[in-house]
């Protein structure tokens, strides 16, 4: 089981995610974060992960979405069913001079990063899907727990 932390990150109507390449080669987006080691905080954590991932520290606000996922109860359960994961998601923001790239340290499965319009979040390949609906109609922070979700 293990703690994650995770960037959502909003400007001019669009979402900062990261790309990636899925084992039988389908691209797909997540949000920018990742694993918390032990000894970081959340925040440490998630600064850490931005940095390797989207090559920016970001600016950390409030903490919006907790989401659990258990691989086995999912459509990836052949692949991660072991895996137990709980997820923090906090709304960030990048500071003016930021310059979004794929950081130094990305994930093996990570090629790039990219911004997508709220409006074409529903269609894109973004995971976790339940995650398209409540991302797009976020009107003002409050914590939500999303239960054990894909």
């Amino acid at each position: 089981m293990r703690n994650s932390a995770k960037a959502i990150i909003v400007r001019d109507g669009r979402l900062l995610v990261t790309v990636n390449r899925g084992d039988k080669g389908a691209e797909f987006y997540i949000l920018p974060g990742g694993a918390q080691n032990f000894g970081e905080t959340l925040h440490e954590a998630l600064q850490r992960e931005c940095i390797e991932e989207i090559g920016t520290n970001v600016d950390i606000r409030d903490l919006v979405f907790v989401r659990e996922y258990i691989g086995k109860h999912h459509e990836f359960a052949e692949f991660d069913g072991h895996v137990h994961q709980v997820e923090f998601m906090f709304l960030c923001a990048l500071t003016e001079d930021a310059s979004v790239r794929q950081g130094t340290l990305p994930d093996p499965k990570q090629f790039g990063v990219k911004w997508i319009r709220l409006t074409e979040l529903e269609t894109a390949p973004f995971y976790p899907a339940a995650l398209k609906t409540v991302i797009r109609e976020m009107t003002s922070p409050h914590v939500r727990y999303l239960g054990d979700v894909n």
